[in-house]
């Protein structure tokens, strides 16, 4: 069997937790493979809203196992209040979740150099969510990292060393803190830790394989915002591409089957960095409202624009995208023209290519597509859909040279269209 992994292929926020929720049902296994708690993947259904932050989300369906990778990095206390708050809505997930060993640990010293070294930037701010999650991989990298399979091996030394290391850091940066009830609360949700699987993630999920299991990697965050590819330096710290599956799991390229990329009929960025497309009129105010776009971990509200097909085109190239997944289709519903970017002019001159610098030289070249102006919230079938959507839908395909298999006409689990079934 193959791993079939789904990415999100913006910067992020594209609606991944829906679909990993919409497809678990045709999995056996769900595995999150990088990222940490900055990702907020938000699901609705049944007249509830979940937002999940490490925990894969494939957890509501069924018996399906759930794995925590390698590639993740793994606050104790954010995930320990993520975790009771699902067992006390009725989910319990101490038999259907699992983590592996190396998985790092985010600290709370992490979490403290996180705001000082945003605090030290001043305007140059890359506008991180302070989480912890940059220190943490830069731990990691740096071979001084702790990982959750040190809890069964001499922690108590590695987590003191670990920590007089921060301090030195903190200090030398002038970092007003008071870690002792921080560290006291760290240390209860890592004793809850262990009421979960803590497995050698590797085997297991090649061992799932071979007894041809199906299994789906769930990405976090966008393929623009990789540490390599994205829109470096304001990108997320770990590799948001399809390959960060094989290291952020432990399989080899070859066991890659299906890879879905899911985006937005629009443009959202949170933070600071570049944005081709953003609007900063009456049309991105209402994006963002049709669309509720503020952030389900941090409340922030998100820049929004038109659709960018040089950026999407690059996305798919680099993941090796094989079906797409639009999403939001419906926020677009009162909008008489569409535009969709298809090149850049930089210095004069078009570009299709992605380029190796984003600044405010670029000027994005439209092409407009008449819009819908219907309610597309209360379809449940592509024969339903408007022949202005239709042509939308097309024009994206022939452009980006890959079938859109879903599309999303509203939050819900239900509001969900397969396109292209297979008889």
């Amino acid at each position: 069997m193959k791993v079939d992994v789904l990415l999100g292929l913006q910067w992020g926020d594209e609606g991944k937790g829906k679909v990993v929720d919409v497809l678990t049902p045709n999995y056996d296994v769900v595995t999150r493979f990088q990222g940490g708690p900055n990702a907020g993947h938000t699901l609705e259904f049944n007249g509830e809203k979940y937002v999940l932050r490490s925990i894969p989300s494939g957890i509501f369906q069924g018996n399906n196992a759930n794995i925590i990778g390698n590639g993740v990095v793994l606050d104790p206390v954010l995930f320990k209040a993520e975790a009771e708050a699902l067992a006390a809505s009725g989910h319990d997930l101490t038999k259907k979740l699992f983590i592996s060993k190396k998985t790092h640990l985010i600290l709370p010293t992490h979490r403290l150099l996180d705001a000082a070294y945003e605090a030290s930037k001043g305007s140059d701010k890359v506008g991180t969510t302070g989480k912890g999650i940059g220190p943490t991989y830069t731990d990691k990298v740096s071979r001084n990292g702790l990982r959750i399979g040190d809890l069964l091996h001499n922690f108590d030394t590695k987590f003191a060393a670990a920590i007089a290391r921060h301090e030195v850091i903190l200090k030398s940066l002038n970092y007003q803190y008071d870690l002792k009830p921080l560290v006291k609360e760290w240390l209860e949700a890592v004793e809850y830790l262990k009421n979960f699987g803590l497995i050698d993630s590797e085997h297991v999920i090649n061992n799932y394989l071979k007894e041809g299991k199906k299994v789906l990697a769930e990405g976090a965050q966008g393929t623009m915002l990789d540490i390599d590819f994205g829109s470096y330096p304001f990108v997320t710290s770990s590799n948001t591409i399809c390959a960060g599956a094989c290291t952020g799991l432990g399989i080899a390229p070859n066991k890659i089957g299906e890879v879905y990329g899911i985006f937005k009929a629009y443009c959202t960025r949170v933070g600071a960095g570049p944005f081709p497309t953003e609007l900063f009129d009456e049309t991105g105010e209402i994006i963002c409202k049709n669309g509720n776009e503020y952030g389900s971990v941090t409340g922030r509200k998100r820049r929004c624009g038109w659709i960018d097909l040089v950026a999407l085109k690059y996305a798919i190239m680099i993941d090796g995208v094989t079906k797409l997944i639009m999403m939001k289709s419906d926020v677009l519903d009162a909008f008489e023209t569409i535009k969709a970017c298809i090149a850049y002019k930089i210095d004069g001159e078009e570009v299709t290519e992605f380029p190796y610098e984003i600044n405010d030289n670029i000027e994005p070249v439209y092409v407009e597509l008449p819009g819908w102006k219907c309610d597309m919230t209360k379809m449940s079938d592509e024969d339903e859909f408007p022949e202005e959507f239709n042509a939308y839908l097309s024009f994206l395909e022939e452009e980006l040279e890959v079938p859109i298999k879903i599309v999303s006409v509203g939050p819900d689990r239900e509001q969900t269209v397969i396109r292209y079934r297979e008889e």
